[in-house]
């Protein structure tokens, strides 16, 4: 029987260095990043579909063309008139990245606007995965629309994922910014945060005080990334379990490096439900795009195993 990973949130264009002082474009996005690496380590007998809002015009096509030929689907893609993506820069020193936005048009921002097609869509799921980023360029009635129906999710079983991926930036008040997050946490069942935005935002001592405040939030599964040191992992009825990150002689752009982590645990813990066995290959994953330029690399620069 067919099963389905969905991931929503905003696909946006890439602008990355080339050669010179041109740029290149691609097309990204946290969500769409995460959805991208699960489509290239989920078997065939998987689908992965991506929940978005695109506009009508030209670059909206050549991103749902683009979107196509990666093997995700679009068929929840909503089209929005006088809308468009939005467009990120890459800007990169040492091989560490920052950004530059222009997203105050982006389509993704109605991605909540129509409930029953959220709802439709979401039915159609194993698995939802869905991030800070995506609930902070909604409306505060979008925001509460998407959580309704990923709480009705988690309740009926399914697998909800939520990467706070806390970008402050984003955010017009920081205490609705707290809040909104842990609520993202509590529709969800499995929660993957980064130890640095945790303990920038909510102010965690350890990784242990993280764990402790999602478990209260009532998250049954966490995994906590931590940059180079590595990931901890705590499921329900287990022991807290470490796996180390994988070394690297050269680091490139670590662009995406927790999105391709997201992606390549969740397609490994979909199968076999093993996660210390899908944290282990999730950071051979990361490895491998840190060492190339942008956010998504070409499967023959990934592990197989």
């Amino acid at each position: 029987m067919a099963r389905t990973l969905l991931s929503i949130g905003e696909c946006m264009v890439e602008l990355m260095q080339a050669e010179g002082d041109l740029l290149r474009k691609g097309y990204a996005g946290d969500s769409f990043n995460t959805a991208y690496y699960a489509r290239r380590f989920l078997p065939a007998d998987w689908s992965v579909d991506y929940l978005t809002a695109v506009g009508t015009d030209t670059v909206s096509d050549d991103m749902l063309a683009f979107i196509e030929t990666t093997g995700v689907g679009t068929r929840h893609i909503r089209r929005v008139e006088g809308r468009s993506p939005g467009l990120y820069m890459i800007h990169l020193k040492d091989g560490e990245r920052s950004f530059s936005y222009w997203r105050s048009v982006s389509a993704a921002k109605t991605l909540a606007d129509d409930a029953d097609h959220l709802r439709g869509a979401i039915e159609t799921a194993d698995i939802i995965v869905f991030s800070g980023i995506t609930l902070a360029i909604l409306a505060p009635d979008a925001v509460e629309t998407l959580l309704s129906e990923l709480r009705r999710a988690k309740a009926a079983g399914k697998l909800v994922v939520f990467d706070p991926n806390i970008r402050a930036r984003l955010w017009d008040d920081r205490q609705r910014m707290l809040d909104t997050i842990s609520d993202g946490a509590r529709a969800a069942s499995l929660v993957m945060p980064s130890f640095d935005d945790e303990a920038t935002y909510f102010g965690d001592a350890d990784i242990a005080a993280t764990i402790a405040r999602y478990r209260n939030l009532g998250v049954e599964h966490i995994v906590v990334k931590d940059g180079a040191k590595g990931v901890t992992l705590s499921f329900a009825g287990k022991a807290e379990v470490f796996v180390p990150s994988q070394a690297v002689d050269k680091i490139v752009d670590t662009t995406s490096a927790g999105d391709s982590f997201n992606g390549a645990f969740l397609a490994r813990y979909a199968v076999n439900r093993d996660a210390k066995a899908a944290a282990e290959f999730a950071t051979k994953a990361a490895a491998a795009v840190i060492q190339h330029h942008g956010a998504l690399i070409a499967a023959d620069k990934l592990p197989t195993a």
